[in-house]
């Protein structure tokens, strides 16, 4: 090494669990300030993507089971903060997280950007079906429950379910892709 270049110590990159962990909270971060935008041509029927759970998704599919757990129970923690407590996102999240995980990519689906579409358009029927069945539960078991009649919530729902899939699966190659490039690059663990 020659006077005066700077070595990889001593350049910006001195500590990498520093920089992937500032990447993967940055990218949650951008994914939580676009989930109640409403930027035209990015929604359909008044739903847009579902970034968290495309998040959840990207994270979850090389991970274990326990790491998908953990991440759809911070980003669904942080989805409730921003809404109302009641359904909680939390439940779908971890069920979305923890599902993605159990596929074992290896075996039934090859890790491409199209295999991972599929996985966020069916992650995301499971997520709203769980939102749909905890507002159920509260529409049979609450006295003084604020839902409409479960016919009513399972029309809804359809509506919700089919619409945030066709989105979130559309938009998943944009938040997958820089994600698990960056993540095979610079380690798998943030």
């Amino acid at each position: 090494m020659t006077v005066g270049t700077p070595s990889r110590k001593q350049s910006g990159l001195r500590h990498p669990l520093v920089v992937n962990t500032g990447v993967t909270v940055a990218s949650v971060l951008v994914c939580l300030m676009l989930l109640p935008s409403r930027i035209p041509g990015m929604e359909l029927l008044g739903v847009g993507p579902h970034w968290l759970l495309i998040w959840v998704v990207a994270w979850s599919v090389k991970r274990t089971m326990w790491q998908g757990a953990l991440a759809g129970l911070v980003l669904g923690l942080l989805q409730d903060a921003m809404t109302a407590p009641h359904p909680t996102h939390t439940l779908s999240l971890i069920v979305v997280g923890v599902l993605t995980a159990r596929l074992q990519k290896q075996r039934y689906l090859q890790e491409d950007i199209i295999s991972v579409a599929l996985i966020v358009f069916a992650m995301a029927v499971i997520a709203e079906t769980v939102l749909a069945l905890q507002i159920s539960l509260d529409y049979l078991f609450s006295a003084d429950s604020l839902y409409p009649t479960l016919s009513k919530i399972w029309l809804y729902h359809q509506r919700v379910a089919l619409s945030s899939a066709i989105l979130s699966s559309l938009w998943a190659p944009a938040l997958y892709y820089p994600l698990n490039r960056w993540w095979d690059r610079h380690g798998t663990e943030p």
